[in-house]
């Protein structure tokens, strides 16, 4: 089994004072016995206008600082950054292994531009899927409207994906919660895999509707194993690969396919 911890915090504009909350998430996180602690879409700052202003590269202080925690604490981190591109910024999830080095950095490829939202104003979208290893796990890296496509998390689980890692500043509004919902699950029934779903908690201070928590853990039968509700919080919780094993043997429709993969 696998620890992993869900970093359901709320994010503020200024980065300085999300790398304060991250750290102290990173430190109970690792108290509880995590390998893995996954953030939310954006952490280093709120979507907004000044995004393009606060972006920082991956080599920035708010990456170098999660690398120094994940680093003092020996556990692997995931977390939502902007990294400045030309007049843009990318919506990058970042992975950083025990020993602070970056593994991975995925650019989110489906920018939303629904419900009135025009992400791609700020945001140039990436083209590439991708799957790290973490905490002795294939992990597949989505980040938030990426969930409403099932040829990308089908791409992943091709690639050797065993758990998919969801990063998200989740929209509030009416069936907004009921699709977040709906839609892990469904990722983890039609791939058998693991789905560690993390959002944005609430933030009070905040007018833009975004991050309403609901941080879950769906294993590949679709049953919810945990569900953070709203409150801000740092939940350590088991993937178990047994379970995989066990449902591909009943369920396995990953073999069955008959469809060629379609683009993503």
């Amino acid at each position: 089994m696998t620890r992993i911890a869900l970093c359901q915090i709320p994010v503020a504009e200024d980065p300085s004072a999300n790398l304060s909350r991250a750290l102290d998430a990173l430190a109970e996180a690792a108290a509880g016995g995590a390998e893995l602690a996954i953030f939310p879409e954006a952490t280093l700052t709120r979507y907004g206008r000044r995004v393009t202003d606060l972006a920082q590269p991956l080599d920035g202080p708010f990456v170098t600082g999660l690398a120094a925690a994940a680093r003092e604490h020996g556990l692997s981190v995931i977390a939502g950054v902007f990294e400045p591109v030309e007049d843009r910024v990318y919506n990058t999830a970042v992975a950083i292994g025990p020993s602070g080095s970056i593994e991975a950095a995925y650019r989110k490829i489906h920018l939303f531009d629904s419900f009135g939202a025009r992400e791609s104003e700020l945001v140039a979208p990436g083209d590439t899927p991708v799957v790290v290893e973490l905490a002795g796990l294939r992990v597949g890296l989505v980040t938030c409207y990426d969930i409403r496509f099932p040829e990308l998390t089908r791409a992943l689980v091709d690639l050797g994906a065993e758990v998919f890692a969801v990063i998200a500043a989740w929209g509030s509004g009416p069936m907004k919660e009921e699709h977040w919902t709906t839609l892990v699950r469904a990722r983890a029934i039609e791939n058998t895999t693991w789905v560690a779903a993390v959002g944005q908690a609430p933030n009070p201070e905040a007018r833009d509707g975004f991050g309403i928590g609901r941080s879950l853990l769906v294993d590949p039968m679709g049953v919810i194993r945990t569900d953070m509700g709203p409150t801000p919080a740092v939940q350590t919780c088991e993937i178990d690969s047994q379970i995989t094993i066990a449902t591909r043997n009943a369920v396995p429709c990953l073999e069955h396919r008959r469809l060629p993969l379609g683009r993503s």
